[in-house]
């Protein structure tokens, strides 16, 4: 699909990977609309690239549908669906408090996952109606899972278990939308150079970087959005989860 002219959501669009995607999108000559729980980054970034800010969580049916419907409303139909919205606090299952406070996983599951397959179904209900492309298409949505999803480390089992699903919900979602011509397919990052990551010390992100096979260093936001931009540009890429991290394997 040529992103040109055409409508777009980005969720967690006001920073980090969903930022980096949100301008490339726009570059492309997308209509994007960026989703985000704080307004001030939506706006943010949504004025510097021309689009329209939508508060947003995704984890909530209305929340999503009013952002839709606005994002709609700028910039008609959507036709390209790309999730970067997430949150991974690091929490042992038992640790020195006590165990895992079920309320965290709830919220953790609730946003990386129930968020995913909410915005996912919302806008697909949208694109199946639309007429289909020259390539067939009527519409891609790419989700953003993690390497953490296959090497999930102490602290993250919220977090990995949460991105294993969003791995697992790629080939079923491709499979069920084939029959409209909506492609799904999904990311695993490994460790990217994102705000998250930014507030940690020097040394910590050298040393993480380090441990990236080849490069080794932090992704940059743009290699992810570059990832993105191929994989709406290449209509044969579906129903398959791309590891982007270095040959990095989580120890």
């Amino acid at each position: 699909m040529d992103a040109k002219g055409q409508a777009a959501i980005v969720t967690g669009g006001g920073s980090g990977l969903g930022e980096a995607t949100a301008r490339a999108l726009a570059a492309a000559g997308a209509k994007v609309g960026v989703f985000d729980l704080a307004e001030d980054a939506a706006n943010r970034v949504a004025s510097d690239i021309g689009g329209v800010a939508c508060v947003c969580n995704v984890a909530d049916g209305e929340s999503t549908e009013a952002a839709i419907a606005k994002a709609r409303d700028a910039n008609g139909p959507v036709r390209i669906v790309v999730q970067c919205a997430g949150v991974a606090p690091p929490i042992k299952i038992v640790g020195k408090k006590g165990p895992h406070p079920l309320d965290a996983y709830n919220n953790v599951v609730a946003v990386n996952l129930v968020g995913t397959f909410n915005v996912m179904r919302l806008a697909a209900a949208e694109m199946q109606e639309l007429e289909a492309l020259d390539t067939g298409e009527r519409g891609v949505i790419v989700n953003t899972a993690s390497i953490a999803a296959f090497e999930g480390q102490v602290g993250q089992a919220a977090y990995a278990s949460s991105k294993a699903g969003v791995v697992g919900l790629t080939l079923p979602a491709a499979r069920e939308f084939s029959r409209t011509g909506i492609r799904v397919m999904c990311i695993a990052p490994g460790i990217f150079a994102t705000p998250m990551m930014a507030g940690l010390p020097d040394e910590v992100q050298k040393s993480l970087g380090a441990s990236v096979p080849f490069p080794s260093r932090l992704g940059d936001p743009d290699e992810f959005a570059d990832l993105i931009m191929h994989i709406v540009g290449n209509a044969y890429l579906n129903g398959f989860t791309i590891r982007a991290d270095g040959a990095l394997r989580m120890q």
